[in-house]
């Protein structure tokens, strides 16, 4: 029983919730996750290896240590919770997704070889992009291609790493890669995507805000947080991820403080808190991976938390742009207050869950002598409490009154939101349950003075400038628009550019075709002028000369459909 991989259950489930209906489906949904964490709790240790052989390939499909069993703790408390939001949900295909997206996190996390690895990196990709398409618009269609298109080609770039990896060393395991060789700078390539590094993020600004009002906190739970496992597996201590992660935190906060679309600013800030997470990977000190892995830990819920309410919007408003918004605390109370727990702790209020977690990367820059990026990372702190803290609760809720008096959630909702809510807070006030669970040996207790009021002056300095900017009018106002950041290579350059050269080529095909034809009118003109053109007509034309023409136009067509076609 030991051995039994806990994604079995996942599958197994989702076979089983496609047989069944009503209040039995329900059970089966909520079970899952409690069973999963029960097994895992009970009788899975650090140390099990679990094995199988393919094509004289010995291969782990169960690897367990530390790390491994913290996210998938993680992933099991976030399925819990996700699954109870969506309960009122009635979608079998969203509800398969959910168990297949989250057993395949769970795999992926316990995978002791690259070709495991490959197979749940895959189903990650296939199972999430469902609730992109579940949402059922043009735009979710198109966004849940493009989407499709990055997380496949992540598992290209895994399985092309992974094969320069066994060639090179004539082993599969996946533990510490490095960037010594080709295949580690390949492999880092493709855990870089799922990670939404700088250049490669476009897949999540662009579909995560077009999945369904409950399929948006599933994405939010998984697909970044495994590639933070695959990163503190395979690339600590790589100082390239130092650069990095800081940069990942800030160059987001530019877009989010102008975005409309809240979800879509949830979006952003999600690459802001997964830059946390890999500038404490790269830096490597127990404390930082430590501080790296807390963090993914308390992001999965206070990030979860803030898109559900933004879900819950979605859900009684119908859309969820904040210029739209405004005033809904008077009939959605309990989504405001949970609002407002969710964006305290993503701005690292203390006693909530992003200080007690945050702050190990903070300490760990200083201690290892980053004093100077530790002065972006403070930006990157400002930047989360201006775009999440406050933008995300004020101008959904606060800011004017739009007239609209939405429902409260339904109450599967509320439930969910207060057990993140709640989780939030107790981390943030209890951390010391959650640091026994850390992988590294290292001692840390982040409320001391010192750091606590220099949090506090942060904030109140932070939230200082938005008031006065906003009371300025100099604020970015939401407007009704549309922005693209790296998207706008692959949505709009590409696309243009495309069609210029196809209007090019079909213009030559077209003028080569005339060129090819007009002698023929000529010669038919001029003989049909003459006696001897009717004699010549009135017998046959030798066959050389027709195949000749004939083959010219053939291959001129040839040319241009292979230039303008590939």
């Amino acid at each position: 029983m030991s051995e039994l991989p806990p994604f079995v259950l996942y599958f197994v489930a989702a076979l089983l919730v496609l047989a069944s209906r009503g209040m039995v489906r329900n059970i089966i949904l909520l079970a899952t996750p409690i069973i999963a964490a029960l097994h895992i709790w009970l009788n899975i240790e650090t140390g099990i290896t679990s094995t199988y052989t393919i094509l004289s390939l010995e291969l782990t499909f169960m690897r367990t240590d530390k790390l491994s069993l913290i996210f998938a703790y993680l992933f099991c408390l976030a399925s819990f919770i996700a699954t109870i939001f969506a309960l009122q949900v009635k979608d079998t295909k969203q509800q398969v997704a959910g168990l297949v997206y989250a057993g395949s996190a769970l795999g992926a996390v316990f995978a002791g070889d690259f070709i495991t690895l490959f197979i749940f990196w895959e189903l990650l990709a296939v199972s999430s992009v469902v609730f992109i398409w579940a949402r059922g618009t043009e735009r979710a269609i198109d966004a849940g291609m493009r989407y499709l298109v990055f997380q496949v080609l992540s598992g290209v770039l895994l399985l092309a790493g992974a094969l320069v990896h066994y060639q090179a060393t004539g082993s599969m395991a996946f533990n510490h890669i490095g960037l010594d060789s080709t295949a580690g700078w390949i492999i880092l390539i493709a855990f870089g995507i799922k990670s939404a590094f700088p250049f490669l993020h476009g897949w999540l600004t662009d579909g995560y805000p077009e999945a369904t009002a409950t399929g948006t906190v599933f994405l939010s739970a998984f697909t970044t947080k495994v590639a933070v496992y695959a990163l503190a597996r395979g690339f600590a201590g790589e100082e390239i991820l130092v650069y990095v992660g800081i940069t990942m935190a800030c160059f987001p906060i530019f877009y989010a403080v102008i975005e409309n679309d809240l979800r879509k600013v949830l979006a952003y800030s999600l690459i802001n808190q997964v830059g946390f997470m890999v500038t404490g990977i790269g830096i490597g000190t127990a404390l930082a991976l430590n501080g790296a892995v807390a963090h993914a830990f308390s992001d999965v819920i206070f990030k979860g938390l803030l898109f559900m309410t933004m879900g819950a919007v979605l859900h009684r408003v119908g859309h969820i742009n904040g210029s739209n918004l405004g005033g809904l605390y008077k009939s959605m109370p309990k989504t405001t207050a949970f609002c407002i727990v969710g964006a305290m702790s993503i701005s690292a209020f203390p006693l909530f869950s992003g200080f007690v977690s945050k702050s190990m990367v903070m300490s760990a820059l200083v201690k290892e002598d980053y004093s100077y990026l530790w002065l972006f990372m403070l930006f990157a702190s400002a930047g989360v409490f201006h775009h999440a803290g406050i933008k995300i609760p004020y101008f959904a809720f606060f800011a004017h009154d739009s007239g609209l008096r939405p429902k409260e959630a339904p109450i599967n909702m509320l439930v969910a939101m207060g057990l993140a809510a709640a989780l939030s807070i107790f981390i943030g006030s209890q951390p010391q349950y959650l640091y026994s669970l850390l992988p590294w040996e290292a001692e840390y207790w982040p409320y001391d003075a010192t750091h606590v009021l220099a949090q506090l002056q942060l904030l109140f300095f932070s939230a200082l400038a938005f008031v006065w900017l906003n009371k300025q009018g100099l604020y970015p106002p939401e407007l009704r628009s549309t922005n693209l950041d790296v998207e706008w290579i692959y949505r709009k350059f590409l696309p243009s550019g495309f069609q210029r050269g196809l209007n090019f080529f079909r213009t030559a095909r077209e003028t080569a075709m005339s060129a090819a034809i007009a002698p023929m009118h000529r010669i038919r003109h001029s003989f049909s002028q003459s006696s001897i053109a009717q004699y010549h007509l009135s017998e046959s034309w030798p066959t050389g000369s027709m195949v000749l023409w004939i083959s010219i136009i053939l291959v001129a067509y040839l040319l241009l459909d292979i230039f303008v076609y590939g």
